[in-house]
């Protein structure tokens, strides 16, 4: 549990960080969402989140282009099936290409434009039920972790945009080049110079 949330999630912050930096619009809308919400002389609290739509849909943005596992969990069939007409023999390992499915131009408009846009007011969620987006899996294998996951990446996000104002070091520009493994990352680590935005200087004590 620890070592599967901590990895994953930090992975999905510093994806969703460096989307944001990216795409200064973006920024600028999660911190006039952030200063509605909590106010520039207050610090981010627990219960702020679930009042925070479109930095939910920063997030799940950040999860369709990056999904923390690409491959999903192994999955292992107690009984052959056929599935689309494939035969499935029982005890195969099967992958499941999530990092593809959520990048299908066939599924998504514009699939590799990062654009939280599409998921406000949007029907997906993070419970599996559409097979088109399910970065935490689906069924009685969907990852245990999920409300986990969503508050540490919102909260993370949240106090990051929130306290500062983000940009690269002068002269870089990002790459979004991806690591695969069991778990996705950046392969070339997010470097962030951050500038204080709050009003009150204690906060940062």
């Amino acid at each position: 549990m620890v070592v599967g949330g901590t990895d994953t999630s930090s992975n999905t912050i510093e994806f969703s960080m460096a989307e944001i930096i990216n795409n200064p619009e973006v920024m600028r809308k999660i911190q006039q969402e952030l200063e509605t919400i909590v106010g520039k002389d207050n610090i981010v609290e627990e219960f702020h989140i679930h009042n925070l739509p479109y930095l939910h849909a920063v997030m799940k943005e950040t999860l369709r282009l990056h999904p923390a596992l690409p491959f999903l969990v192994p999955h292992c069939p107690s009984e052959t099936c056929i599935v689309g007409g494939y035969t499935i023999p029982k005890g195969s390992q099967v992958f499941v290409n999530v990092w593809a499915i959520q990048r299908d131009p066939s599924i998504w408009k514009n699939p590799l434009n990062f654009d939280p846009e599409r998921f406000l007011n949007s029907k997906w969620d993070y419970s599996g039920s559409d097979f088109n987006y399910f970065p935490f899996g689906s069924g009685r294998r969907i990852c245990v972790g999920v409300a986990m996951a969503e508050r540490m990446v919102m909260y993370s996000l949240a106090t990051l945009l929130h306290s500062f104002d983000w940009k690269l070091r002068q002269g870089e520009e990002l790459d979004f080049t991806e690591k695969f493994g069991i778990g996705l990352k950046k392969k070339i680590p997010l470097v962030g110079i951050p500038t204080p935005r709050l009003i009150d200087v204690s906060s940062y004590e």
